[in-house]
């Protein structure tokens, strides 16, 4: 099928070569311009602004940062809002329920259709098409799109209610953030009472405390200490902010969200925005004074 597609960044690329790679014909936009040479190398056609995308194309996919990007890509000037052949916009950013509501109301008075489509698995998961794909929207335009949504992942309907994709998707990230920054305190704990942080991790892995950060993240980027499993600590502050927001709006009880939330504040004060979330263990080492990872665990000098 014909399809746009806006933001060609860590994640974005590899979903887009996939899309290329699976004969989908692709038109692509991205402020960066040597970002859509790889592509149109691989035989895309490259185009001026997400207007022009939604001039060439039925179906506009957006892969953006931050909730500004994706709402002035949407709805802004020379935005997709404008053009002239859209029908659907399937975001793929992690906005929050809010911010996809507002959009959505903005679209449909253009009579474009928005299908909510948060992704979960990281750069790995959109090299190897295994990304977990939430879609919330019109039944009748989910199935339009769920053969190309098909080549990126694993895709999952969660309802035609505006917005609820965005909360599942930071229920999952606020799961993946506990599992980051409580596992670095186990694990912290096992170095400063002497324990190989290898052997720890080994033993977790086969035992009942078992999460996505021991399994991946610690053997890939921690114990290695090469902190570059491709997920930035200020993409995972934002989601955290966003779940803790949407918490409150419900009027939910939400010590541990709120224990992880200031967690993840020091790591983003302390390591900054662009350093890679596995990163979210130095602090918690600093201050215990030891080092975890390496040819094992030992206590700082």
């Amino acid at each position: 099928m014909e399809i746009g597609f806006i933001g060609i960044g860590k994640m974005g690329f590899p979903m887009a070569r996939r899309l290329i790679e699976a004969k989908h014909a692709l038109t692509v936009f991205d402020t960066r311009n040597e970002a859509m040479d790889r592509l149109v190398a691989m035989g895309a056609q490259a185009a001026l602004s997400p207007k022009d995308v939604a001039d060439r194309a039925e179906t506009v996919v957006a892969s953006l940062p931050s909730l500004q990007a994706s709402f002035e890509v949407a709805t802004g000037a020379n935005g997709v809002i404008e053009g002239k052949r859209v029908m659907r916009f399937v975001d793929l950013s992690t906005v929050g329920s809010a911010m996809a509501v507002r959009i959505h109301d903005l679209l449909s008075k253009r009579n474009i259709v928005q299908l909510d489509s948060p992704v979960s698995g990281g750069v790995g998961g959109a090299e190897k098409g295994t990304l977990a794909v939430m879609v919330s929207g019109p039944r009748a335009d989910f199935e339009v799109t769920k053969p190309a949504l098909d080549v990126i992942g694993k895709v999952f309907f969660i309802g035609e209610k505006p917005g609820s994709a965005q909360t599942m998707k930071l229920a999952n990230n606020f799961l993946s953030a506990t599992a980051m920054v409580a596992t670095s305190e186990a694990v912290v704990m096992g170095v400063k009472a002497g324990l190989d942080p290898a052997v720890m991790i080994d033993v977790i892995n086969a035992g009942s405390g078992l999460n996505t950060a021991s399994r991946d993240k610690f053997p890939r980027a921690v114990l290695p200490r090469s902190f570059d499993f491709g997920f930035a600590t200020g993409l995972m502050v934002k989601d955290v902010r966003l779940a803790l927001e949407e918490m409150k709006s419900l009027g939910l009880s939400m010590e541990v969200a709120e224990a992880v939330g200031r967690l993840w504040e020091v790591v983003i004060r302390d390591m900054g925005a662009e350093s890679d979330f596995t990163s979210a263990i130095k602090p918690i080492e600093k201050a215990a004074g030891v080092v975890v990872g390496g040819k094992g665990g030992h206590a700082a000098k």
